[in-house]
């Protein structure tokens, strides 16, 4: 690890941190369906992913624009970084959400969101088996399986096992696009800032997705002040969310970081029964058991005694 005295390793911060991040993006869930209804007049995949494109591209505007005044200087990627960041982009955004639009409009909410908690299992293994950032052990596999056994449990009462590669299976090549990027954040965090990072494929990405949306046809309307509020309240979560988590992933491992994403479809659940308590049906005894087998993975990638490698 980079630092090992840096508050950012310390477990209690790193908890506290992701923990936040999950909770923005659970918050994401209820307010994507509400943004729906008050910006996009026909629902079409195209027209989701133009709304998508615009909240990126505030979120990148945003987060290069909070950090640049709060450091005091405008904040520009290395020459020699531009690449990374387009690459980052291309699977965090780009890859991820289109693939995620495309499979969620073929397959239910609850399937996209069991499929969803998957990523944590792939940026395990892609870090550790394709980048060797870290070691596979049966202790990180167990804690990965335990937290998306969790994820099935609290959507049980909504599950079934039928399968389309068109829907589940794009959800899935979006959970590994997603785990591949936080790897490569991971990686790149040692040329340039993730917060540059983050704000610049945010940018990038969400201009493409503006571009796709609008090339097949897609429309939105964001005219009332509630639309706009939404989308502002979406960007920034995105901007704050994703730039925390970048910096969380600089100086602690993979396995440590992408453990606590499970909780992101429980705070979505959470959210959504507050928000839109018409549209959910969470059974707490599913909610209960869940917490305790992702609480558990949890332990297990941090509590090691004289841990070595985060």
């Amino acid at each position: 690890m980079e630092n090992k005295n840096n508050l950012l390793t310390k477990t209690p911060i790193v908890a506290a941190l992701a923990m936040l991040c999950c909770a923005l993006w659970g918050s994401a869930s209820p307010l994507i369906k509400i943004g729906s209804r008050l910006c996009i007049p026909e629902s079409s995949v195209p027209s989701t992913m133009l709304f998508a494109g615009i909240r990126f591209a505030i979120a990148g505007f945003l987060t290069i624009l909070i950090y640049s005044i709060a450091r005091r200087k405008i904040l520009i990627p290395k020459l020699s970084n531009v690449g990374r960041v387009l690459t980052v982009s291309t699977f965090q955004t780009v890859l991820q959400y289109i693939f995620f639009y495309v499979g969620l409009s073929n397959t239910s909410s609850v399937k996209g969101a069991v499929l969803s908690g998957s990523n944590a299992f792939f940026a395990l293994l892609i870090s550790a088996l394709i980048f060797r950032m870290e070691k596979l052990t049966a202790k990180k596999i167990v804690a990965c399986v335990l937290g998306f056994v969790g994820i099935i449990v609290v959507n049980l009462q909504d599950l079934d096992l039928k399968m389309s590669f068109m829907g589940e299976g794009f959800v899935l090549i979006s959970s590994v696009a997603y785990s591949i990027s936080s790897v490569l954040i991971k990686k790149f965090s040692k040329h340039e800032d993730p917060v540059v990072i983050s704000g610049y494929q945010f940018m990038v990405g969400g201009l493409f997705m503006i571009g796709v949306g609008m090339a097949f046809g897609g429309h939105v309307q964001i005219i009332t002040p509630a639309a706009w509020g939404v989308l502002l309240y979406l960007s920034l979560l995105s901007a704050v969310a994703y730039s925390l988590w970048g910096v969380l992933l600089k100086y602690n491992s993979v396995s440590k970081v992408s453990i606590y994403s499970f909780m992101i479809p429980v705070f979505g659940g959470l959210l959504s029964v507050l928000i839109l308590p018409k549209e959910n049906d969470v059974y707490p005894i599913n909610l209960i058991i869940t917490l305790v087998l992702i609480a558990t993975g949890i332990f297990l990638i941090n509590y090691n005694g004289k841990r070595k490698d985060g």
